[in-house]
C-alpha cells in the first residue's frame, strides 16, 4: 500500500474523520481485518503519516466537524418543534375564537328573543284605545307603535304609508278598497272588530293580523309589497 506525504493542515483536516479510526486501530496494536474490507484509498492520509506536532490539530478538527454535525442536525430538529408547536397554537386560537363566534351568536339571538318577547308583552289590544270622534295621521301612527312589534313597526308603516298615508277613511274610487290597508272588500275589517269603520285601532289590529298570517311578519309583507307593489 502506498502513501503520500502530508501536504499541510488542509489535507490532514479534509482526510481526519477517516484518518482518525483507522489510527486507533493501529494504535492499539490491532492487526486483525477483515477479509472482505476494502483496501484503504492510495491517496488516504493516515494520521500516523501526520508530524506529531499537528496531530492534536488534526484531532480537533475532526472533534470541530462532528459538533458542527450535530449542532446542525439540533437546529433542523428545534426548527421541526418550533414549527409543530406554531401549528398547534394556530389550531387552538382558531378553536378559541370559533367558540368566541358561537358563543356571541347564541347571546345575540337570546337577546333578540327577550327583545321581541317584550315587545310583544308590551302591545296593546285594539279594545285598549278610547274612542274618539276623529283621528290624525299621527294620532293612529301613536296607537300603530303601541300595537305593533317595535322591530316590525317601520315596515308597518312603510306599507300603509303606500297603500293609504295613514288615512283610515280612506277609499279607492275605483275598486271600493277601504281604510288604512286597503282591505278589499272593506267587511274584512269585521274580523278583528265590529267598530272598523271608526276605529283605527281596529284597523291596525286587521293589518297586522294579516301580515302575520299571509307572510309571517310585517317585514316580510313589506319584502314582498316592495318587488310587487302589492301585497
Amino acid at each position: 500500500m502506498s502513501r503520500i506525504s502530508v501536504r499541510g493542515f488542509a489535507v490532514a483536516s479534509a482526510t481526519a474523520v477517516t484518518a482518525v479510526g483507522s489510527v486507533v486501530g493501529v494504535a492499539t496494536g490491532s492487526t486483525a481485518q477483515n477479509n472482505d474490507a476494502e483496501a484503504p484509498a492510495a491517496d488516504v492520509t493516515l494520521l500516523a503519516d501526520i508530524p506529531a506536532g499537528q496531530q492534536a490539530q488534526v484531532q480537533t478538527a475532526s472533534l470541530a466537524q462532528q459538533a458542527d454535525a450535530q449542532a446542525i442536525a439540533a437546529d433542523a430538529s428545534a426548527k421541526k418543534d418550533a414549527e409543530e408547536a406554531a401549528r398547534k397554537a394556530a389550531a387552538q386560537t382558531a378553536f378559541a375564537k370559533k367558540a368566541e363566534a358561537e358563543k356571541a351568536a347564541q347571546e345575540a339571538k337570546e337577546r333578540k328573543e327577550r327583545e321581541e318577547a317584550t315587545s310583544r308583552s308590551a302591545t296593546r289590544d285594539a279594545t285598549s284605545f278610547a274612542v274618539q270622534s276623529s283621528y290624525t295621521a299621527a294620532q293612529i301612527q301613536a296607537m300603530a307603535r303601541q300595537m305593533v312589534p317595535a322591530g316590525q313597526f317601520q315596515c308597518f308603516s312603510n306599507i300603509v304609508n303606500h297603500e293609504s298615508s295613514w288615512n283610515y277613511q280612506a277609499v279607492n274610487a275605483s275598486s271600493g278598497a277601504y281604510g288604512l290597508f286597503q282591505a278589499l272588500p272593506a267587511g274584512k275589517y269585521a274580523s278583528a272588530g265590529a267598530d272598523w269603520r271608526t276605529n283605527p285601532a281596529t284597523q291596525i289590529k286587521w293589518g297586522l293580523n294579516y301580515m302575520n298570517g299571509r307572510y309571517g311578519s310585517p317585514c316580510q309583507a313589506w319584502s314582498f309589497w316592495a318587488a310587487n307593489h302589492w301585497y
